[in-house]
């Protein structure tokens, strides 16, 4: 196993990982996105930056900036202390190391909280958490969610995940969810239920190959359509 969690843990990812996890083109960026479970990503600080529309939601955003720090401070030791200890079980090449690793996410929670409380007032961050959103149908074009869905199946079960995809699916046009893997390395036994189901609705799941891997063999996201 390479990493052991019991929780969700506040550890984002940057613009261009997010760039990369979903093959997003330029063209998709200019789509309204809702980005859940983003934790102190700082996908949403940099993209609005470039002038892209992001809202990002979490119940982490219950806390202000300073918490939120603690809070990735009081497990980004342990964190980095299970990949080193588990070296075989990542891909070095976009992060260089277990020590690139942890510059890359101080540097993306020092962005996120550098942006958090004007990017709260703007209605960017808001709080809120699967698998109830408060928006309407339809109100978003894309709906991204990172290391969170998959990821944490340990900790939910399949019926979470489904109902959690499917409101996604209410709000959003199309969903993308990254990475496919669990947090010992292996395919979520969620995965095919999910899409069986889906597929049953009328929606289109595509596993589609990225151009990002830290996890071996998590190179792989999810992506979720209505069928034409």
């Amino acid at each position: 196993m390479a990493v052991k969690l019991d929780n969700v843990v506040p550890f984002g990812r940057s613009f261009d990982e997010y760039v990369k996890m979903f093959a997003l083109t330029g063209k998709e960026l200019q789509r309204s996105i809702l980005s859940v479970a983003d934790g102190p990503a700082s996908f949403n600080a940099e993209g609005t930056r470039l002038g892209y529309r992001i809202t990002s939601v979490d119940p982490l955003y219950c806390f202000g900036a300073s918490d939120i720090k603690q809070r990735f401070d009081a497990v980004v030791d342990n964190i980095i202390s299970q990949v080193e200890s588990t070296p075989d079980d990542w891909v070095w090449s976009y992060h260089r190391s277990p020590s690139d690793l942890r510059k890359n996410r101080e540097r993306a929670i020092q962005q996120f909280c550098q942006d958090f409380e004007q990017g709260k007032a703007d209605g960017r961050y808001e709080l809120g958490q699967l698998p109830q959103l408060k928006y309407a149908d339809a109100s978003y074009d894309l709906g991204l969610c990172s290391h969170f869905l998959f990821l944490y199946s340990d900790q939910f079960d399949q019926t979470f995940h489904l109902d959690s995809i499917c409101e996604l699916l209410r709000v959003c046009q199309e969903v993308r969810i990254f990475p496919l893997l669990t947090l010992g390395l292996q395919t979520s036994p969620h995965l095919e239920f999910v899409m069986t189901n889906l597929e049953k609705m009328g929606y289109r799941c595509d596993i589609q190959p990225v151009a990002y891997e830290l996890q071996r063999h998590g190179n792989k996201m999810l992506k979720i359509t209505a069928r034409s």
